[in-house]
Order: C-alpha cells, then structure tokens, then sequence
C-alpha cells in the first residue's frame, strides 16, 4: 500500500478553536467518564488521574499537562492535523471558558443494522484485504455489521453478560473516511476478542486488529485481542480485569511517533503491575498495511486517509 499525506490547511482562528476546545465536553463526546471536582474534572488515564479544568489538562502522576491539541495527541495517538480536524468536528469545536454546570451522558444504542451487508464485505475484503474466515467469524458473532443510515462498519464490544457496550463506526466508502464511536459508548469494553491462552494483543482500530489476525491465523481464536478505538489503554485493564488467564500483553500500536509513544508509556504501566509486556512493530505505517504488502496488493489500497 501507497499512503498520500495529504496537506491540510486550518486557519488561525481554527487552531486555536481546536486549542480551546473544552476537554471535558470532549471526552463526554467520545463515550468517555469525567467527574466533577469543585470548579474541575477529573478524567481517569487507566488508574491515574488527570485533572481538567476548561481547554487545559495536568496529569497528576506524570506531572505534565497542555491543551486540548496536546491532550488529543498524547491520549487519541493523532498527528496535529488529525488532532485539529477531530477536535473541530468531533466536538464541534465548543469553546467553554468556565467548565459546564452540567454534562449529560447519551444513552448507548447500537445503529440500526442495514439488511444486507454488501459494502461492508466490499470494503473489508476487498479494500482492506482482510481473511474472510476471520471475518465472517466475527459477523457470525454479531460483533461487526453494516450500518443502515450510512453503511458504515459497525465493530461492537460486549461486557462479559453478553450486552453491547461499545461501537466503533468506520466509513466505508474511500471518498468518505470516516471514523468514531457511537455515543454512550464505553471505552473500557471497545471491540475485542476473549480467548482461553496467556496472551492478549492491542491495536490501534479494529482493521488494524483484524488485519493482525489475518496475517497469523493460527490457532488464532485461543488468544484475546483489543481494539482501543482512540482510546489508549481502557480496554487492556478491563480485559486483564476479566481475562485472570492473561499473563503476556503484546503492545501493538503504529509505527509512528504517537504509536511508539503509548506503546512505551503502557509498557510502563505493565512494568510496574509486573505484567509481561511486548512492543510489536508493524513493518510499514500500520497492520493493514503489513497485509497488504504481503498478499502484493499495494497498487491497489492506496489511499489518503487510514
């Protein structure tokens, strides 16, 4: 696959609306949990607490903080283009210079699901190169459909009861990349795998986990697997949480600067809970990617956005 950086220009007046985007509003927005504290919020990073206070951010155990820009590059893993186009469309860009008196949470409800799934196998099998057992093995499952509004790709995480919990949307039309979690989703049960082995591996997005998958299907259903859907850590602890089995992680995030960078800052994490951790790279940008270099199709997946 061939990726084409695409130069995106914001004005002024839009960087700094992305800056001073309110960050507890934000993370409501992405199915996240804030809780008030006096005149702040406090927003968990796994155990760890960050503190918000409107645009700006301090995280109490690494004493470090920043603005909205830094908060959605250091926890979503995005560029600063990304970072702008997400906070300024994923949020609307609301400015709040005092934090909000109150924050309502959305109900979840998964999308209606479209009767036939033709774009989605389309854009998975075709597009995306991935393995068609794999995937038809997680349709089966109910855990991935074809949306009826916009026929996306619909990845869904259950709780150990077996309810819908989580859902990552993702455009399946090229000219329309578009990705995001439900509303009211929770972050801690975002699309994954439970197996019965020690192992447990964590991707970026779904596609890149599926893509994973693909390229080592052996025994592959006995191991457990997470996608954190932008969000960096929540579904590692909650399957280590669920999963006592699991004694090995493997950190599978892209091979980018934001990618490396929370790979090192969880490895840390598990270092200091004594969990046996391991930084797998992928040999391009992504796993999808990796895939699709090793079935020879680069010419054909080139695109802008992943």
């Amino acid at each position: 696959m061939i990726t084409i950086s695409t130069y995106i220009h914001f004005t002024k007046e839009q960087r700094e609306q992305a800056r001073r985007t309110d960050l507890a509003s934000f993370l409501v927005s992405q199915g996240e949990k804030v809780k008030r504290s006096g005149s702040e919020y406090e927003w968990l990073d796994g155990s760890q607490k960050v503190t918000i206070r409107g645009h700006l951010w301090y995280h109490q155990y690494e004493q470090k903080g920043g603005d909205a820009i830094d908060f959605v590059r250091r926890f979503y893993n995005k560029d600063y283009a990304e970072t702008v186009e997400m906070l300024l469309n994923g949020s609307g860009g609301q400015i709040i210079t005092s934090p909000p008196i109150e924050i309502r949470y959305k109900n979840f409800e998964l999308p209606q699901k479209n009767d036939r799934m033709s774009r989605l196998f389309s854009y998975l099998l075709l597009t995306r190169g991935i393995d068609k057992d794999v995937l038809y093995e997680f349709v089966r499952r109910k855990m991935i459909y074809e949306s009826a509004d916009y026929h996306s790709a619909l990845f869904v995480g259950y709780d150990t009861n077996g309810k819908p919990r989580h859902a990552h949307k993702r455009g399946t039309v090229t000219s329309n990349p578009y990705k995001g979690n439900v509303a009211g989703s929770q972050p801690e049960f975002s699309f994954h795998w439970h197996g019965k082995s020690d192992r447990f591996y964590l991707f970026e997005a779904p596609i890149d986990m599926l893509s994973f998958i693909s390229m080592h299907k052996e025994n592959w259903k006995s191991h457990s697997y997470g996608a954190s859907c932008s969000v960096s850590n929540r579904v590692l602890f909650q399957c280590l949480k669920d999963n006592p089995n699991i004694k090995n992680v493997y950190l599978c995030f892209d091979n980018d600067q934001a990618g490396q960078t929370s790979n090192k800052r969880i490895a840390e994490k598990l270092n200091k809970m004594n969990i046996q951790n391991e930084i797998l790279i992928p040999n391009h940008k992504d796993w999808n990617e990796d895939l699709a270099f090793s079935k020879g199709r680069s010419e054909i997946l080139c695109r802008q956005e992943l």
